[in-house]
């Protein structure tokens, strides 16, 4: 792949993404036309475009205080505006968690929630879903200089009382003696817990979302943004400052809140050594100063434990001069290109191989069926015609004989069917039984009686001793649904082999239904809570507010895991037959077809050219059909056998 600039690997990625909706929903319309469409396939279909719709490609910048992390947001992604768009001037750091996006629907503006939310046991996810919980601030997307004025706001602190501080978890007194603040009335506090910030950018609207989190106090107060905001994004750009290296702080931040919850994966991890400005030195040579930058990736390297090619030295506040000012000299110097080709070059191509993944998963299954069974209808005809071409027509007793074979293949096909539906009853049993062991009924009762133990709970102790038997509790719930999984797996893997050996259907290999991942991911959310409970800043303040929060987050997690369970159970449950259903359905098209054929033939010995030359006209809508397929295949990029 050829460096281009992330804006504009950005658009091929917003035009390939786009394309791909329209060969998927080429693809719907193709099983419309042909008879094979059904509701359990349509909604899949209408899922993954709709998925893909609504796909955003999300980069998270993660930084302590005063490292430059939104001076190279606006030198990324909005220096053509002329200004300094985002609020990055010293003395000015962003105080609360900021998402950027675009809301085609909601237009242009600042969306901002009150720091005495924290208060409130209600999760990010759901005020974000009740607008008139924040403040919002329109903006005129015409003029950077009103937006830039109206992102002032992100900054905005106020003096509350220490007692409110402390409720708010924004009060470490360890901390504060550490700096001379001992016993103060009024804490200095941010206005807002989080900002949605939504205008018509050219990078936004083709996707680009991004997350600004204003370092280690934010990330060690609000669960939801290391438990679900950043595991979630598809890059995370941890920021240095190249004068300081690695911090204590910093080292704390990597640790709890950016590796652990990327499963010990460091793909999509990008440390970005800023300020390098700093370590210009007029007086030096050029090479000393390439030295010192290369001591400082390779120290930095070690301690982070990431390798060198992923760390990039950069100057975020010369690249946005330089932009400004179209200085390209200045330009090279900051060394933004490295980074910028980064992103371009490797998290995007990650982000199409991740969606190609989910595609193959979510309707490979259906796309690989209709290969099957369009291949198997030419198949048919073929050998149907050529079987045709064969028969001595004038032997009364031939015809005779073969109308006899296919009515007997037709009643072959009665019993079929009757045998079908008497399976998908069984099935239908067992199934309800793997849904109902997700039942949100169930989940619920155990929830509501942890939490409230919890809410009797005094000490940290307690709390982590109920959110263990919460846990121990779903994990019961999810070992009983592992057992009923199986026996179904086995019902359907049956019930596939008798029409297979039985009746001679085209072998389709059933989807079969998949537990584990959920298991895996159950899991891992206690795993991070422990890491999160456990880490400096929240052990220091051990604040109500902060383990309260923890742990709600949890088990939001938790029930939408086990609700995703439920639905994927229903939706396997709705079409893992079709394919037989289906394949009955051709099954009893092509004996009419040939009983059809037999009796005009039978009636008419002189229309048998006339017949023959008709079965050869009904190939071509069949190879037709067949095309059609290949094309939606190959323009998918899906790994299906050739038709």
């Amino acid at each position: 792949m050829r460096n281009m600039e992330f804006k504009e690997q950005m658009h091929e990625y917003s035009q390939w993404r786009a394309q791909l909706v329209q060969t998927i929903e080429m693809y719907h319309q193709w099983r419309s036309r042909y008879g094979m469409n059904d509701a359990h396939s349509t909604d899949i279909i209408l899922n993954i475009v709709n998925g893909l719709q609504a796909d955003r490609i999300t980069l998270a910048f993660v930084a302590e205080f005063s490292r430059g992390k939104t001076e190279l947001i606006n030198a990324l992604f909005f220096a053509e505006t002329g200004v300094r768009l985002l609020p990055s001037s010293p003395g000015r750091t962003t105080m609360s968690p900021t998402e950027l996006f675009h809301d085609e629907k909601g237009g242009s503006y600042i969306r901002l929630l009150n720091i005495e939310s924290r208060l409130e046991d209600i999760s990010l996810a759901e005020f974000k879903n009740n607008p008139d919980r924040w403040l919002q601030i329109d903006l005129d997307s015409t003029s950077p200089t009103q937006m830039q004025e109206a992102f002032k706001e992100l900054v905005a602190t106020k003096q509350v009382d220490r007692a409110l501080a402390d409720q708010l978890g924004l009060w470490n007194a360890r901390e504060a003696a550490e700096q001379g603040i001992i016993n103060p009335e009024k804490v200095e506090i941010p206005c807002w817990r989080h900002a949605l910030i939504s205008f018509p950018h050219p990078l936004l609207k083709q996707g680009l979302s991004i997350l600004d989190t204003p370092g280690l106090n934010a990330l060690g107060t609000e669960p939801e943004l290391t438990l679900n905001m950043l595991p979630s994004a598809q890059a995370i750009i941890f920021v240095l400052a190249a004068d300081t290296g690695v911090t204590k702080s910093d080292l704390e931040m990597w640790h709890n809140h950016v590796c652990h919850n990327r499963g010990g994966n460091k793909q999509g991890l990008a440390v970005v050594m800023n300020k390098i400005d700093a370590m210009w030195d007029d007086l030096a040579d050029e090479n000393g100063y390439d030295d010192s930058i290369r001591s400082q990736i390779k120290t930095s390297a070690m301690t982070l434990k990431v390798n060198e090619d992923v760390i990039f030295p950069v100057s975020a506040k010369q690249a946005l001069l330089a932009k400004v000012k179209d200085d390209q000299a200045l330009l090279e110097k900051s060394r933004l290109a490295a980074l910028e080709n980064y992103l371009a070059n490797n998290i995007l191509k990650q982000r199409k191989d991740i969606l190609l993944g989910i595609i193959t998963r979510d309707i490979g299954f259906l796309v690989k069926e209709s290969s099957n069974l369009t291949s198997a209808s030419l198949v048919n005809a073929i050998t149907q015609l050529e079987e045709f071409k064969k028969i001595d027509f004038q032997n009364e007793d031939m015809t005779g004989k073969l109308m006899a074979e296919m009515r007997d293949r037709q009643n072959l096909y009665m019993a079929n069917v009757k045998n079908f539906k008497a399976s998908r009853l069984v099935f239908g049993v067992q199934a309800q039984m793997l849904v109902d062991s997700f039942a949100k009924e169930k989940i619920d009762d155990i929830i509501k009686t942890t939490k409230h133990d919890m809410a009797k709970s005094l000490t940290t102790y307690g709390m982590k001793q109920n959110i263990r038997k919460l846990f121990d509790e779903l994990r019961e719930l999810l070992q009983d649904s592992v057992d009923i999984t199986n026996e179904t797996r086995r019902l359907v893997k049956a019930i596939h082999k008798k029409f297979n050996d039985e009746y001679g259907f085209k072998e389709i290999e059933p989807q079969l239904f998949s537990i584990k991942h959920y298991q895996i991911e159950l899991e891992q959310i206690f795993d991070e809570g422990e890491v999160f409970r456990t880490s400096t800043r929240t052990t220091m303040s051990e604040q109500s507010v902060v383990i309260n929060k923890l742990y709600s987050t949890l088990i939001v997690k938790a029930r939408n895991i086990l609700r995703l369970a439920n639905a994927d159970a229903i939706t396997w449950s709705n079409g893992v037959l079709t394919p037989l259903m289906h394949q009955i359905k051709g099954h009893k098209k092509q004996i009419e077809g040939r009983l059809q054929m037999l009796k005009k033939i039978n009636e008419s010995k002189d229309s048998i050219i006339e017949n023959i030359a008709s079965l050869e006209a009904e190939l071509e809508p069949l190879k037709r059909q067949r095309d059609e397929l290949k094309l939606i295949i190959n323009a998918m990029h899906l790994d299906v056998n050739p038709l």
